[in-house]
């Protein structure tokens, strides 16, 4: 490999350690430092979009370019690109994840952050990549034929069973989980997902087990793609009114319970979808709930 696109690729890498930021889990850094973009998104020149309002063609081919904390336009037509590194590293550290997990992937689009999430868990760790368009899922078994803890399967992230995760990080955003996430996440296993209204905004729910219960928190907000299978209308409007009455950053949640709510714990419902609900914070916790 070309010395000056080595260097490059760690200088992007240890540049996302200060964006994301990355504190805790260094093997982050490592992980992106290591996974040529370039493989996944397509040959250039591409299209980078690092300001909203004002995407540009890259004027050559360079991999270099791909080396920013940018998006790099996978399908204009669909709105599809590879994903904000940042964004996914800060959400990567909030997930602890360590080497050796067996990681459920929804949404693994052309499988750039699947690679990334095989280089973390390593050698003895898995990756199941789930990936519903068959034309991404094919593309991204063929770029991740280097990273032989990977399988790439072409199908619905919320209806494929695979067994049992440590980890389950969905790429699109969804009104609920799947109930099929929660049942197969391990004692300790965490889930992470974009909860978004009908306008694509929302904000990142991470859910840890401790036996049959569900702890939650936000840890921020999110716009993203819809999830298909994961949207109902009635609670997309719910979770915007919900969404609407707080105060900016805060979402006051402690605990995910299954199943629907009971007329008694009407007054601890903060949100509720198709089989289940998130439990409101305890009003004398409130004032000290952490930002998000």
């Amino acid at each position: 490999m070309d010395d000056s696109l080595a260097a490059a690729r760690r200088w992007y890498a240890e540049d996302l350690r200060c964006r994301a930021p990355v504190l805790r889990n260094f093997h982050l850094i490592d992980a992106f430092a290591a996974v040529p973009r370039e493989r996944f998104v397509g040959p250039g020149p591409w299209r980078i979009i690092a300001h909203p309002s004002e995407p540009f063609l890259s004027p050559d081919d360079d991999p270099r370019w791909l080396y920013h904390d940018v998006l790099v336009t996978i399908d204009a037509s669909r709105d599809l690109n590879n994903g904000q590194p940042s964004f996914w590293a800060r959400n990567l550290e909030h997930l602890d994840l360590v080497r050796g997990e067996r990681v459920l992937q929804v949404g693994a689009g052309t499988g750039y952050y699947s690679a990334v999430l095989a280089e973390i868990v390593g050698a003895a760790g898995h990756v199941t990549a789930v990936e519903i368009d068959p034309v991404l899922a094919s593309q991204a078994r063929a770029n991740l034929a280097d990273w032989p803890q990977v399988d790439v399967v072409s199908g619905d992230g919320r209806a494929v069973d695979a067994g049992e995760f440590d980890v389950v990080i969905v790429f699109a955003g969804s009104t609920h989980p799947s109930r099929q996430w929660l049942d197969r996440l391990a004692e300790g296993g965490r889930l992470l997902m974009p909860m978004t209204n009908e306008s694509r905004w929302g904000f990142l729910l991470r859910v840890i087990r401790h036996g049959d219960g569900f702890a939650a928190c936000s840890i921020g907000g999110v716009g993203i793609y819809p999830c298909a299978g994961g949207r109902d209308e009635e609670a997309g409007k719910r979770l915007h009114a919900a969404l609407e009455s707080l105060s900016p950053g805060r979402v006051p949640i402690h605990a995910l319970h299954v199943g629907d709510p009971a007329p008694q714990d009407a007054a601890r419902v903060w949100y509720h979808a198709p089989g289940f609900w998130l439990e409101r914070q305890p009003a004398e916790t409130d004032a000290t709930a952490p930002e998000v």
